[in-house]
C-alpha cells in the first residue's frame, strides 16, 4: 500500500454474490487505492456477460448438493483435505470459502480518475476498457486496459472484453481469406464472432437453437442452421461441396459431447477445432484419428492472461515475438468498432442503471432472451473518501471515539490485509478474545468491507497510513504479502502501535535490519511473528517433554509442501522471499523452541536441480546447546500423505507429531499418546497470548531475539543452498 491519497467515493457500491447463499448484494466498500502500474477507473458503462454470469448466478442459487455435483474435483480435494486435517476444520474451509463475497462483471468502461506510479501513456480523464467489475469504481492494471477512440460510444465499448474473447479464438483458427467457418453457440461471443470472421473474408455458418440469435446471425453476413430442427453437419457439407469445414468454433455450454462430436463430423481433414465457451470433451477416436484433427482451448483475452507479471507487474510482451497479447486484441476490437465494422447495438436487449443491478439478473436469470444488458453508472464526480463506518448490531453508528472510550486499557485492533488467511484463521481467533476491532484495510476495499461487516469491526478502509495514524488503534495485525511486512511492521511500530506481523517478520537482511532498528526505538511495544505451531498443545508437551533431557536432542521434520502453481505470488521470489523465508520459517523456530536454543548453524542441499528459493531442500539446524535439527521441505509428495511430520530422538526415547493431530511417545515418561479430534496449529493460543500481553503489558511473548534469529536461519539456509558450504548465524546483538 502506497501514500494516502484522495481517491475514493463515499460508500462505493460493488455488485456481488454470496456463493454459499447466491444472494446477490450492492455492497457499500472503500474505494481501492491505485498501486504501482493500476489505474483507479470511475465506470461509465458494464456489460453483464450472459453466459458466465448467469452461470455464476445459478451456480450460487444451488443447493450445496448440487454445487457438489457440478464440482466433482473439488469434492475430491475436500475429501483428500479431510483425511489429513480432519472434518471439522476442513468442512469450516469450504463454508468460509463460500462465505467470501464473489465481484461479478468483467466487462467495464469508465474515466480515470488516477493513474498509478509507474503507469504510462494514460492520464485522469482518459476513457478507457478495461476487464473492472461492476463497480461504481474500479482498480484494474495498465495492460488490461485500452484507451477507447472518440467515436466509440460507452455503451458500445462494453463489449470490447466480450469481442477480445472471441478475438483469441479466431486469432488460434487462423482462417484464411475465403475459408469456412461453422460458429457453434450464438450467445454475445458468438455473434460478436461471426461478424469479425465476416470481416475477415471467411464464409460463415451459424448454429444455434434460438431463432432470434439466428436471424442476428444472418443479418450479420452468415448462412444459419437451427441445431433443434436441422442437421448442422449436412448443413456444413452442403456449404462446403461436402469436403468439410475448415474450422470450428466452439462458443456454446452445453453438458454433452454432441457439439465437439459434430464439430468433428463436418471438419474437413486436417480442420481446426477451437474451444472458447464450455462443452463436455469426451471425444470420440473413431471421428478425430481419420481426420487428423486440431483441437485446442482458448485462453480468454489472449496471451498474457493469467501471468503475474504480464498482468499484476506490467511487464509486456515484445510486438515482434507475440504479435497479439490480451491487451493488443482489445485495441484491435476497438479499432474495429471505430471503423463500424462490429455492430453491437443490435445486441443490447436491456439498459438499466447500475442501481438497478439486482433486477438485471433477474432478467438475465428468467428471460432467455436477453443478449447484451448494459448498465451505466452517473457521470457525476462525488466527494471521495476511502474509509466507511459500520453500523453497530443494534443499529447505532460505531466511531473510532466510541471503540477508544470502550476499550481504554486494552487492545484495540486494526487489521492491514484482510486475505483468505486473515478472514478464515486470524479473525475468528481475534473475535474469540473480545477486544474492540476498529478498522480493516485492504488495497482493493471489498475484502476489507466484507471482513469488517462479518467481524464487527467499527470500519473498513482502504487508506493504510490513516489506520496507522489513528488514535482509536493501538494494536496492528499485518497479513499482506511478504516482501511488504517489514516496510508495514516499521511504519506501525514508528506509529507507536503493538505489532502482529504474519510470517516472515522480513524477506531480505535490509528489511530485518530495518525492523530491529524499530524495534530499539519503540522496545516497549510488543512485536510478535506468526510463529503459531509453537503455540500448539502439541508443541507445548514436546517442550516440557524435552526440558528434562540431559543431552542435546534430534530432530527429523517432513514438511509435505507439494508444486506451487507458476502464477502463485509466494512462487514470485520478489514478492515471498521464497518458500524457505517464506514459510519454512514456521519449522525453524519450531525446532528451536522445542529445545529452547538459538539456531547458530545452517547447513543447506537442493536436491538435483531445484531452485532452492522454491523448496525442495534437505536442511540442518545446529543449536547452541548441540541439538541438530533436520528440516526436509519437499514439493514432490502426494497430497494424501500428511504435510507435516516430526520425529524427536533424545534419551533413549522417541516422539512422533503427525500433522498435528496425532502425538505419540515411544519409552517417553509424561506422556505415551495424545490425540485431538482436529487439527490444532496453535492459531488460536497464539492470538491469544499477543492480545493478553499488550492489554497486561507483559514482556515479549516471543523474544526479538528468538524472532530475529529464526529469520537469519532461513536467509542462512539461501545462502547455504547457494554456496554450499556451512553458514554461521549471526548472533542478535
Amino acid at each position: 500500500f502506497g501514500p494516502s491519497r484522495l481517491c475514493g467515493f463515499v460508500l462505493v457500491k460493488q455488485l456481488v454474490q454470496h456463493l454459499r447463499s447466491g444472494v446477490l448484494e450492492l455492497m457499500d466498500v472503500p474505494c481501492p487505492q491505485p498501486a504501482r502500474g493500476q489505474l483507479l477507473i470511475q465506470s461509465r458503462a458494464s456489460l453483464i456477460s450472459a453466459g458466465t454470469e448467469r452461470f455464476l448466478v445459478e451456480f450460487g442459487q444451488a443447493s450445496l448438493w448440487q454445487k457438489a455435483r457440478q464440482n466433482p474435483d473439488r469434492v475430491k480435494q475436500v475429501w483428500n483435505k479431510i483425511k489429513t486435517d480432519g472434518l471439522m476444520p476442513t468442512l469450516e474451509a469450504v463454508f468460509a470459502k463460500l462465505d467470501d463475497p464473489l465481484p461479478l462483471g468483467y466487462c467495464n468502461v469508465g474515466r480515470v480518475l488516477e493513474a498509478g506510479p509507474g503507469v504510462h501513456g494514460y492520464a485522469p480523464g482518459d476513457r478507457v476498457v478495461s476487464n473492472g467489475a461492476h463497480a461504481e469504481v474500479v482498480l484494474v492494471p495498465q495492460n488490461l486496459c485500452a484507451a477507447i477512440p472518440d467515436n466509440v460510444t460507452d455503451e458500445q465499448a462494453s463489449f470490447t472484453v466480450l469481442s477480445a474473447i472471441g478475438l483469441q479464438g479466431i486469432r488460434l483458427l487462423n482462417p484464411a481469406l475465403g475459408e469456412t467457418v461453422a460458429v457453434f453457440g450464438l450467445g454475445l461471443i458468438g455473434l460478436l464472432s461471426v461478424q469479425m470472421l465476416v470481416n475477415s473474408g471467411a464464409r460463415v455458418l451459424g448454429i444455434d437453437v434460438d431463432p432470434a440469435r439466428l436471424e442476428l446471425a444472418k443479418s450479420f453476413g452468415a448462412e444459419v442452421v437451427n441445431a433443434k430442427s436441422g442437421d448442422p453437419v449436412a448443413a456444413a457439407m452442403n456449404m462446403c461441396g461436402g469436403n468439410g469445414v475448415d474450422g470450428v468454433l466452439i462458443t456454446a455450454s452445453a453438458k454433452d459431447d454432441e457439439i465437439v462430436s459434430q464439430s468433428a463430423q463436418m471438419s474437413r481433414k486436417r480442420g481446426k477445432i477451437i474451444l472458447v465457451g464450455v462443452v463436455d470433451l469426451e471425444l470420440n477416436r473413431a471421428e478425430w484419428y481419420k481426420k487428423e484433427l486440431s483441437f485446442q482451448v482458448s485462453c480468454s483475452y489472449g496471451p498474457g492472461r493469467y501471468d503475474p507479471a504480464y498482468e499484476e507487474q506490467g511487464h509486456d510482451y515484445p510486438l515482434p515475438f507475440v504479435r497479439w497479447t490480451e491487451q493488443r486484441n482489445i485495441a484491435a476490437v476497438l479499432d474495429q468498432m471505430s471503423r463500424g465494422r462490429l455492430q453491437v447495438e443490435k445486441l443490447i436487449t436491456s439498459r438499466l442503471p447500475h442501481l438497478d443491478a439486482q433486477h438485471a439478473y433477474q432478467l438475465l436469470t428468467g428471460d432467455r432472451q436477453q443478449l447484451g444488458i448494459v448498465l451505466s453508472y452517473p457521470e457525476e464526480t462525488h466527494d471521495r473518501e476511502s474509509q466507511i463506518a459500520l453500523p453497530s448490531p443494534n443499529g447505532t453508528a460505531l466511531t473510532n471515539e466510541s471503540v477508544l472510550a470502550k476499550g481504554t486499557g486494552s487492545a484495540r485492533v486494526g487489521l492491514i490485509g484482510s486475505g483468505s488467511f486473515a478472514t478464515h484463521v486470524l479473525l475468528p481467533a481475534i473475535k474469540k478474545t473480545n477486544v474492540p476491532l476498529v478498522t480493516v484495510a485492504s488495497a482493493r476495499g471489498l475484502t476489507a468491507a466484507h471482513a469488517a461487516r462479518k467481524y464487527g469491526f467499527a470500519g473498513s478502509t482502504s487508506d493504510v497510513p490513516a489506520l496507522l495514524a489513528d488514535p482509536a488503534i493501538n494494536t496492528v495485525f499485518i497479513t499482506t504479502r511478504s516482501n511488504l511486512h517489514s516496510a508495514q511492521v516499521v511504519a506501525a511500530l514508528d506509529a507507536g502501535k503493538h505489532v502482529f506481523v504474519e510470517k516472515p517478520l522480513a524477506t531480505d537482511p535490509a528489511g530485518l535490519d530495518a525492523v530491529i532498528a524499530a524495534h530499539r526505538r519503540q522496545p516497549n511495544l510488543q512485536l510478535m511473528t506468526g510463529f503459531n505451531r509453537r503455540f500448539s498443545p502439541h508443541a507445548k508437551t514436546l517442550r516440557q517433554w524435552l526440558k528434562t533431557r540431559s543431552e542435546p536432542a534430534t530432530l527429523q521434520m517432513t514438511i509435505n509442501a507439494g508444486q506451487l502453481a507458476p502464477e502463485h505470488w509466494s512462487a514470485n521470489l520478489e514478492q515471498s522471499g521464497g518458500r524457505i523465508v517464506g514459510e519454512g520459517c514456521h519449522w525453524f523456530d519450531l525446532l528451536s523452541f522445542l529445545v529452547g536454543s538459538p539456531i547458530v548453524r545452517v547447513s543447506s542441499n537442493s536436491a538435483g536441480s531445484a531452485d532452492p528459493s522454491q523448496g525442495h531442500q534437505t536442511i540442518t539446524l545446529t543449536m547452541a546447546d548441540g541439538s541438530v535439527g533436520t528440516i526436509q521441505y519437499l514439493v514432490n509428495g502426494h497430497k494424501s500423505f500428511p504435510k507435516e511430520r516430526l520425529v524427536v530422538f533424545c534419551q533413549g526415547q522417541v516422539a512422533e507429531l503427525d500433522n498435528f493431530r496425532r502425538l505419540r511417545g515411544y519409552g517417553c515418561r509424561g506422556f505415551s499418546k495424545q490425540n485431538l479430534w482436529r487439527q490444532d496449529k496453535g492459531h488460536a493460543d497464539e492470538v491469544a497470548a499477543f492480545l493478553a500481553a499488550v492489554t497486561r503489558a507483559s514482556p515479549q511473548v516471543i523474544s526479538v531475539a528468538e524472532q530475529v534469529n529464526v529469520t537469519r536461519a532461513t536467509f542462512a539456509a539461501m545462502e547455504s543452498a547457494a554456496s554450499g558450504k556451512i553458514v554461521e548465524v549471526a548472533p542478535f546483538e
